[in-house]
């Protein structure tokens, strides 16, 4: 006997769990951009695809030391794979401890780790979303990028017909989709042929995101015409858990060296090279302290010369 859970037709499994996290943590206050993620007061929710299959995930935390997912499928299995890709996006195992002790007197980002300790990388719970979201986001504004993103969903993702809950369509749609119809949500022509593209190697078998030879994807990613550096970064970090990766390429981190550089001056970029040198010291945590330094105060001159 089959029943409706959240508006998604799933066997009668219901999976709770509890986990205390290692380290400092709060669930985030607010839902993502692209519109899959969803807050409702301060329960997140999100509907999730394992191999084709529906699941519904809520997560809630319970203080400062526990952190409560329920998962809604159609047997125990896709309800533990679903918590398990949310526990990942949300790095609620992540043990930043080490990164903590090692760093929180630095003068860079010494007080912002102080002040927000359970800070993490934002993550997607499948890492074919942080690629796809990162083709799209190549060269333009976030907003327009957002804009583009909830298109794509709208127009291409499963939904929860009860919840109104989407998911992000996965590679084996996108690698149907022409790449007229992304150019129709406004993505550049370039970039559609190029999230096809990768959508069908992924597909298909030959592009592995999930498994353990990152570097590997990484490189067959990089054959591919439009797809550089930054977009691999990206990727890296927010959907391989890579907290050693920072896409030095973004524009937020030219901006923020150029202007320590310059003392101050609004309109200065820094090279990309010179933000990789720049950070270089924080060696396995470089991405984490990165996104610690885009809240921090200018350093010493000192430390902006040696950059």
């Amino acid at each position: 006997m089959r029943r409706r859970v959240a508006g998604v037709s799933v066997a009668p499994v219901e999976l709770r769990v509890e986990v205390v996290p290692p380290w400092a943590f709060r669930l985030p206050a607010r839902g993502g951009r692209d519109g899959v993620l969803r807050c409702r007061g301060r329960v997140l929710e999100r509907l999730l695809h394992i191999d084709g299959r529906p699941a519904v995930v809520r997560v809630a935390q319970a203080g400062e030391h526990r952190v409560l997912f329920g998962a809604w499928a159609r047997d125990d299995d896709d309800a533990r794979a679903a918590i398990g890709r949310m526990r990942f996006a949300l790095g609620v195992d992540d043990d930043l401890g080490a990164f903590y002790e090692r760093y929180r007197d630095d003068p860079l980002i010494g007080a912002s780790l102080r002040r927000r300790p359970w800070m993490r990388i934002s993550r997607r719970p499948v890492a074919f979303e942080a690629l796809a979201w990162a083709i799209c986001e190549q060269l333009i504004e976030s907003s327009r990028a957002s804009a583009i993103e909830r298109r794509i969903v709208r127009a291409m993702g499963p939904r929860c017909h009860a919840s109104g809950l989407r998911d992000v369509p996965s590679a084996a749609t996108i690698a149907r989709c022409a790449p007229a119809r992304l150019e129709s949500f406004d993505l550049g022509a370039r970039r559609a042929v190029a999230l096809v593209h990768a959508a069908r190697e992924v597909a298909r078998g030959r592009l592995d995101l999930e498994g353990p030879d990152h570097e590997r994807a990484w490189r067959r990613l990089l054959a591919i015409p439009t797809i550089g550096r930054w977009t691999v970064e990206v990727l890296a970090a927010q959907g391989q858990g890579r907290y050693d990766v920072l896409p030095a390429g973004d524009l937020a981190y030219l901006k923020l060296l150029g202007s320590w550089q310059s003392g101050g001056d609004p309109a200065a970029r820094a090279q990309e090279h010179e933000v990789r040198a720049y950070f270089e010291r924080f060696g396995a945590w470089r991405g984490l302290a990165a996104k610690h330094a885009l809240g921090s105060p200018a350093p010493p001159r000192r430390q902006q010369v040696a950059a």
